[in-house]
């Protein structure tokens, strides 16, 4: 079994923050606020900028976009990634253009070349063609024409930035999350689609839609005839992380393979099903066919455990005859871990066996009102068969999200008009259920250096 040491002791150890609190508007609505978490915030934690599988060869580069400033990320050697601030030192300009203005470049290049006067420069950030260099009588030194370089590593197979030079290592920053989401080997998962768009609300209004289950029987009540299952939510440091308190004698399943109610062979199917057709998220192919089978696997009256556990191995067996893998974990780590991670500020793990769920979001220029939503779903494919994708500008309104998504859409601008609203006065997260946004806004009040959210009287 893949199961790191210490993982009753990072359960145990997880904060409760189970006091009744509130939180101020200011931080979803406050055009100063979202002006001073640029420099506050923004240019201070570790962000994820993609994937190491984006740039595979030396020369192959992404841009990563944070209100005033863009990162190249660039493939440096076989081993190697460097990330530079993208400006060239001369006169500011950027040496990538990002095509819509907002969203992330991509391609490859044997050296960067600002389009203003022709300054060039190499991989590893060097400066080697100047014109007219004996101007300058020598002051143009290596180090005052070198790009400015960002903090870079990876981790879980995505590539991560921090602006902050002095910054504390990625794997310290990401504990308890690292270890605990190592066993899923999120690395090797690629994928299937990924589409982002520009949301009228704040950003953390858009993170917090997803980063708590207290508003499925409301938001997605098709889903209550699976099987009605109060969630839970652990605050992990700078993080936390969320799931669902099982059923009786599943008390290692605290995860997205939930049993419904009734007839577990039929309901399994029939959320299988549903979450395909309806949302293609949380689920593969391989699963919905295992699930599919198990009325004529089984016999009816078999124990909603068994159930489990046949179908899950079964799908096992039918990906490893394709060539995939899956991570063998101990079923009370997977429960420990449960459905989702949300790493501070704005990036949202939902991992499983063989397939992810992830969002992220971030500021759209300095209106409070506005932010960019990524949304993103991975897999475990066999080598050379994975998908060729690309980002995808997809309005909300786009037929693509298909319908159990936009159900989630739909509370955000709304959200975000209401909290402008005279008779609002501060959010009211479930001590529980919502102990992720309480925890969000401790962690932001920090960095911000505003109060921290107060206790609810």
């Amino acid at each position: 079994m893949n199961e790191p040491e210490g993982i009753a002791d990072l359960v145990q150890n997880a904060e409760d923050l189970t006091e009744p609190v509130t939180i101020g508007p200011e931080a979803y609505i406050s055009p100063e606020y979202a002006r001073q978490e640029r420099d506050k915030l923004w240019r201070r934690v570790w962000q994820q900028a993609g994937r190491v599988e984006e740039i595979p060869e030396i020369g192959d580069y992404l841009t990563y976009e944070i209100l005033d400033d863009s990162i190249i990320v660039v493939r440096t050697g076989p081993d190697k990634i460097s990330a530079y601030y993208n400006v060239c030192p001369h006169r500011g300009r950027r040496l990538v253009d990002t095509p819509n203005g907002a969203h992330n470049a991509c391609g490859k290049r044997r050296q960067f070349i600002c389009n203003f006067h022709g300054f060039r420069y190499n991989l590893n950030g060097e400066c080697v063609h100047v014109f007219e260099k004996e101007d300058w009588k020598g002051a143009l030194t290596p180090q005052r024409t070198h790009l400015g370089e960002v903090r870079v590593d990876t981790w879980g197979g995505w590539v991560w930035i921090n602006m902050d030079p002095d910054c504390e290592p990625l794997r310290d920053y990401l504990e308890p999350a690292a270890t605990m989401l190592d066993p899923f080997e999120l690395q090797n998962m690629r994928y299937r689609w990924r589409r982002w768009v520009i949301f009228d609300c704040n950003w953390k209004v858009a993170m917090e839609a997803f980063n708590e289950t207290y508003h499925v029987p409301a938001t997605h009540p098709e889903f209550t005839k699976f099987g009605d299952f109060r969630g839970w939510a652990r605050v992990q440091g700078k993080h936390s992380n969320i799931g669902y308190d099982a059923p009786k004698d599943l008390d290692e399943n605290q995860a997205k393979l939930r049993l419904g109610k009734g007839d577990p062979r039929i309901s399994t199917a029939e959320m299988q099903l549903y979450t395909w057709e309806h949302v293609k998220t949380n689920t593969t192919q391989t699963l919905v066919d295992a699930a599919v089978r198990l009325v004529d696997e089984l016999p009816e009256g078999t124990p909603a455990d068994k159930v489990l556990k046949h179908w899950l191995d079964s799908a096992r067996r039918d990906d490893a005859a394709r060539g995939v893998i899956w991570p063998t974990i101990d079923p009370k780590h997977v429960g420990a871990s449960g459905t989702a991670w949300q790493i501070f500020p704005n990036f949202q793990i939902g991992h499983a066996l063989n397939n992810a769920l992830c969002y992220s979001a971030r500021p759209f220029g300095y209106d409070p009102d506005k932010c960019i939503f990524e949304a993103v779903t991975y897999e475990l494919y066999p080598k050379g068969q994975e998908p060729k994708t690309q980002w995808l500008y997809t309005p909300v309104d786009d037929p693509a999200w298909l319908s159990v998504l936009p159900q989630d859409f739909s509370n955000m601008a709304a959200v975000q008009q209401g909290m402008k609203c005279a008779g609002f006065r501060g959010t009211l997260p479930n001590p529980y259920r919502e102990r992720s946004i309480a925890n969000l806004h401790r962690n932001l009040a920090k960095y911000m250096g505003t109060g921290a959210p107060r206790k609810l009287k």
